[in-house]
Parts: structure tokens; C-alpha cells; sequence
């Protein structure tokens, strides 16, 4: 979300329902939309009391952005309300915007653009733009939505214009809301059921809607890390021998970065892995040190290898921060389209003792697991246990899917280590007590 000085803003105390109202709001979507210059003036109105009854009657709180982007065509205007009250609110404004575009005669059209990050657009687009088709087949209008290629460090936001009357926008706009609300809530429920959160800034990872800045902060994760202001975070590490990558002991150490360590196998196109790296491994470097994971690359099998594996290793929350800006790599990379949603395969280790447990009874498990996480999961019964004793588990999603699968099964995982663990507690008492 753009942030700075905002010269108007207007809302009702309470709007969002009396004095809890502010708490409420931090997990709601607003409604961001793109006005023209020209018409900020007729939307506040002489001495604001035209935005002021339009926030009365939406029971709302309207942000007018007019003092960032000076010079720009075009000024955002941020609206938290309820779902009704964002709709509402975006009808009177529409409305005030084609009288004065029918006044003035100084356009023809107005269209409605809304403003949405990135990593809900996907989403609302739908496989093969089934759910932007079905949008425009409802509601009578046609749909554009910016191109990935404008995006920048400084703006995760990409501009989805709405083009037909009044009416037929305001229809519009109900339903792509409803596909980014529902974008929205689920990422946020994935962020809460991972359960490894603690000191997370979300805002520095910068591919989350509930994260709007991209920039990490200046600190890094522990200790001082100096950010260039051209630093772009969705970056990737350097050549050592058969392996691309940073060495555990490198850039930041993991002990430092406390928690368990954790290994993750990430699959990605074998035409990624040059943009990981970066021009002397300097984007995966900068990846390693933000996230204070060690990240590798594995030599191919065979020339013609269709995707290469990522090895992570490190504790949650550095998984957490270098799976994510990996999957943001490759989406500002365009190595999936703007229709796509970025899937990845990831396989974990878990003991070959867990695994049954993981697959529960009949499959119920891992069926509610990938009920729960939209992730799929797949546990292969006919592994051979390494020399650990541990097999892998398959997961494959988008990055939250994957993330909450990930999380889940790692949990699974310590219970049956704690009761392995009673179990044999309960077996030495006796023999403790007969002597």
C-alpha cells in the first residue's frame, strides 16, 4: 500500500464498530481505487462536505492520497469500510466523477480502477482468466488488468480497470472485491495456522497482501545489514563446486538466528536458476543473508533436467523468508504468467515412524491436511528409509498452501517424537524402580 502524507482523511469514529473498530480493521481488505486528478476536487467538495457525507453515509473511513505521486495523473483514494460501506462509497464517488466528466467534457469515459497487490491477483484472475471471464459475462463489462512488468520495488500494486456504465462497474466491483476479500482471508488464515510467526515482519517480504512494503528493514534479521536503496528483496547465492550457494556458516550464522534447523527441498524450472543466483551469485547471497538460511542449488542430473533443487536449510522463519521471495522471484521473473499461480513442489524429511501418522488411517490425515491447506500432499508408501531412518513427504501449492502443509506436518511429526519419547520413559521406570 502507498504510504506517506496524506492530505484528506475522513471517517466516522467507530465506523467499523464502536471502539474496537481500529483492531478489527488491521485484517480487512479496503477498497483502494484510482481517481483522476481532475476530480479530487469534486469528490471532497467545497469544505470537504461532499467525501464528508459520503463517509456518513457509508458509515466508512476514506483516505484521499492527494500529496504522493505530485505531479501524477491520477491520486489514490483508500476506502475501509464494511464490504456495503466499501461498495456504497465507491458508487457516490463514481457517480460524482461522470457528472463532472459529463460537465466538463474533459473525458469521455471514467473507469474504475481498483488498486490490488500483486499476490492476490492471481487469484482473482483464475485458471486460464476463468474467473475474470465470468466476472465480465456477469456484470456486462470489460476488464484490464496492468501488466506485471510495472511493477517496482516501491509498488507491489497492480491497476485492475473496470470499463461500462456506473451500474455495471459497481457490479463489478462487488465480485472482484469478493475474490480478493477471499484472497486476502485466506492468506492471512495461512499466516496465523503456521504458528511460527514471532518477530516475523511481514512487510519486509514484500509478496504478501497483509505486507505492502517490499523493502526489508534496514536492521536485517539480527545485527546490522546495510540496504542500497536499488536493492530489489525478491532476489536470490554463488558457485562452490557442484552446488550454488551460501554456506550455513556465511552472511548471517543460524545459530544466531535461533530455532530448530529445518531442511526444505524446492523445485524450480531449470530456467529460474540463473535469475536466482543472479549476476555473481549476488541475488542469492543478498537471499541468504536477509532470510539467514542457507540456500544451495544442486548440480542437475542430466543435462536436460526440467527443474533444480533448492535446498534450504534453516530454522521457520528463514524457510519462511527464503521460500517466499523465491516464489516472488520467479513470479516477477515471469517464469509463470499473469494467469498462473506460482505452485512449487517442496519435499521434507520425516521420520519413517511419522509417516503412517501423517497418512492417518485410511488416508484421513493427509486428506484433511490438504483439505485444511489446499496444498497437495503426497507421503509415497514405498520408500526405502535412508540411513536416518527418514522419508519424504511431497507438497505441493502456492507458497501459503505450502507453507501451512510444511508447518502442519512438522507438528504431526513432534507429537510422535514426544510420545516415542514418553513411551520409553515409561519402559525405563519399572526397570529403575526393580532396582
Amino acid at each position: 500500500m502507498v504510504t506517506g502524507s496524506r492530505e484528506q482523511e475522513f471517517g466516522q469514529p467507530g465506523a467499523m464498530g464502536g471502539p474496537q473498530g481500529p483492531r478489527q480493521r488491521q485484517q480487512e481488505l479496503p477498497l483502494r481505487i484510482l481517481v483522476p486528478t481532475q476530480f479530487v476536487g469534486a469528490i471532497i467538495g467545497k469544505e470537504g462536505l461532499t467525501i464528508k457525507n459520503i463517509t456518513k453515509q457509508t458509515q466508512s473511513k476514506i483516505d484521499i492520497h492527494r500529496k504522493e505521486n505530485a505531479g501524477a495523473t491520477e491520486k489514490a483514494i483508500t476506502i475501509h469500510s464494511s464490504k456495503e460501506g466499501c461498495s456504497q462509497a465507491c458508487r457516490m464517488i463514481l457517480e460524482i466523477m461522470e457528472k463532472e466528466a459529463n460537465d466538463t467534457k474533459i473525458v469521455e469515459e471514467v473507469p474504475l480502477k481498483i488498486l490490488a497487490h500483486n499476490s492476490l491477483v492471481g487469484r482473482l484472475i483464475g485458471k486460464e482468466g476463468r474467473n475474470l471471464k465470468k466476472i465480465e459475462q456477469d456484470t456486462g463489462t470489460k476488464i484490464t488488468i496492468s501488466a506485471l512488468q510495472d511493477l517496482t520495488v516501491y509498488n507491489q500494486e497492480r491497476t485492475i480497470s473496470v470499463r461500462g456504465g456506473v451500474e455495471e462497474c459497481c457490479k463489478a466491483e462487488g465480485e472482484i472485491m469478493k475474490k480478493l476479500r477471499e484472497a486476502h482471508e485466506n492468506d492471512v488464515a495461512s499466516v496465523n495456522q503456521t504458528n511460527m510467526m514471532a518477530g516475523l515482519n511481514l512487510s519486509a517480504l514484500g509478496i504478501f497482501s497483509s505486507g505492502m512494503s517490499v523493502l526489508p528493514p534496514a536492521s536485517g534479521l539480527r545485527g546490522s545489514l546495510s540496504t542500497p536503496a536499488n536493492y530489489s528483496p525478491l532476489l536470490g547465492p554463488s558457485i562452490m563446486g557442484g552446488l550454488y550457494g551460501v554456506p550455513s556458516s556465511g552472511a548471517l550464522s543460524l545459530q544466531q538466528a535461533g530455532g530448530e534447523q529445518e531442511v526444505v527441498y524446492l523445485f524450480i524450472p531449470t530456467p529460474a536458476v540463473g535469475a536466482l543466483i543472479g549476476k555473481k551469485g549476488q541475488h542469492i547471497k543478498e537471499l541468504a543473508h536477509f532470510a539467514g538460511a542457507s540456500i544451495k542449488i544442486a548440480a542437475p542430473e542430466s543435462p536436460d533436467e526440467p527443474e533444480r533443487m533448492v535446498i534450504i536449510t534453516g530454522p521457520p522463519e528463514a524457510q519462511f523468508k527464503a521460500q517466499g521471495r523465491i516464489y516472488g522471484k520467479l513470479k516477477e521473473e515471469n517464469f509463470f504468467t499473469a494467469k498462473e499461480e506460482v505452485k512449487l513442489e517442496a519435499h521434507i524429511k520425516v521420520p519413517s515412524t511419522a509417516a503412517g501418522r501423517v497418512i492417518g488411517k485410511g488416508g484421513k490425515t493427509v486428506n484433511e491436511l490438504q483439505n485444511l491447506t489446499s496444498a497437495e500432499v503426497i507421503v509415497p508408501r514405498d520408500q526405502t528409509p535412508d540411513e536416518n531412518d527418514d522419508v519424504f513427504v511431497k507438497i505441493i501449492g502456492h507458497f501459503f498452501a505450502s507453507q501451512t502443509a510444511q508447518r502442519k506436518i512438522r507438528e504431526i511429526v513432534q507429537q510422535v517424537k514426544q510420545q516415542e519419547r514418553k513411551h520409553q520413559q515409561m519402559q525405563q521406570t519399572p526397570s529403575e524402580q526393580s532396582n
